[in-house]
């Protein structure tokens, strides 16, 4: 659970997603999601917590990567990777997506359609670089 694999892998996937989630959330689909949002709940950015999104970042990386870790049996690679990703990405993007659009007024349903899709490339990609960690940090085979 706490080998160097699956810890390096926590905090590339962390910096990774913490990153990647500003640039797809917080610049690229502002304007959608504002348009496509029913209730704001967001707090103003003077208000907002960027060390709980961290922290939130790293235990849902260092859960990925656990799992991943159960899940790849030695075999890491990008498609590896991606996969695990999009199938995380599938959970939380429609899965869930399903049960706030059925029980809240958040978003619309193209809003939510649309966040799906965004989390299942956005896990692809965490998840790639959690596969891309654990095979560079494998223990090499003698030749």
């Amino acid at each position: 659970m706490f080998s160097k694999q699956n810890l390096l892998a926590t905090l590339a996937a962390t910096v990774t997603m913490f990153v990647l989630g500003y640039l797809i959330w917080g610049i690229a689909a502002v304007s959608f999601f504002e348009a496509h949002t029913i209730t704001n709940v967001m707090k103003p950015d003077a208000e907002m917590n960027m060390v709980f999104i961290f922290i939130g970042n790293l235990f849902a990386c260092f859960g990925m990567s656990t799992l991943y870790g159960k899940w790849a049996r030695g075999h890491h690679s990008f498609t590896e990777g991606f996969t695990f990703g999009a199938w995380i990405g599938f959970i939380i993007g429609v899965g869930m997506g399903l049960l706030w659009l059925g029980t809240s007024n958040l978003m619309d349903t193209t809003g939510h359609l649309v966040e799906a899709v965004l989390d299942i490339v956005f896990y692809g990609f965490v998840g790639v670089v959690i596969s891309l960690v654990y095979k560079a940090a494998s223990p090499k085979e003698a030749s």
